[in-house]
């Protein structure tokens, strides 16, 4: 349900996978010579791709390459996810695999940010707990893990445990105001009105 200009994020619900590893970085989650795409599309397929593939395109032993996990919508990693490049390509590239949350110990500052620029939670769980919603989701491939943001919980078999959502993004999804071109968009009036206001502006 919409509350604000964009749709609320409160909740993702869905098969996990486990991507397990301390500072795994941009460039592992995207390689660079894919940023040349004029767009977004398609970018789903080159995730963690020589992560997932020798230099003769041959599969390697990946999560993301097993047949159990291609359906999942939860991505359970370690310590300092996303850090490296500031690439807005990364998020885009798991988003368009199918990752609709991650839940993770820590995250890089800019990929967290780039990933609630497209509604994608970046939940955050001790060592501990990460490590074993990795294996839970390793021995129950086909189990739910249930992210509520709203209530700061991650539900996987019989177990809820808590979990940390940064206050800012908290309330962005939560309200639906993730969106800053839908955010835009539903102010145009004012900005209008801002605009005409201006001396240097012809409007």
């Amino acid at each position: 349900m919409s509350q604000g200009p964009a749709d609320t994020v409160k909740r993702v619900t869905g098969t996990g996978i486990p991507v397990r590893g301390d500072d795994i970085d941009t460039d592992q989650i995207i390689p660079a010579r894919f940023l040349k795409v004029v767009t977004f599309d398609g970018l789903g397929q080159f995730a963690f791709f020589d992560q997932r593939f020798d230099d003769n395109d041959e599969p390697l032993e990946h999560p993301f390459n097993e047949d159990r996990f291609q359906s999942a919508s939860v991505l359970a990693v370690n310590a300092n996810f996303g850090c490296g490049s500031s690439r807005e390509h990364a998020p885009q590239a798991l988003m368009r695999w199918g990752i609709d949350a991650i839940v993770g110990e820590s995250f890089a500052d800019i990929f967290a940010g780039n990933c609630l620029a497209l509604g994608i939670p970046t939940v955050v769980a001790d060592h501990d707990t990460v490590t074993d919603l990795q294996d839970f989701i390793d021995e129950n491939p086909d189990a739910e893990v249930d992210v509520d943001i709203e209530n700061e919980t991650v539900s996987f078999g019989d177990r809820t445990v808590d979990v940390e959502v940064d206050d800012a993004q908290h309330t962005a999804l939560v309200e639906g105001v993730w969106d800053t071109t839908a955010l835009l968009k539903s102010n145009a009036d004012a900005v209008e009105e801002t605009a005409r206001s201006l001396p240097y502006t012809d409007v």
